[in-house]
């Protein structure tokens, strides 16, 4: 079961030093969920 259906939209923001954007978007692509919005940031 997911938390997520075809009416989802995700956006993800991954951290450098943490687990990164595209790490997070593979992972999310495993859903039906739409990925808006993936990037990687960092937080200082």
């Amino acid at each position: 079961m997911s938390i997520f259906n075809e009416n989802s939209k995700v956006i993800i923001i991954g951290d450098r030093d943490g687990i990164p954007g595209p790490a997070m978007e593979e992972c999310a692509k495993t859903t039906p969920a739409e990925i808006v919005f993936s990037a990687t940031e960092c937080f200082v």
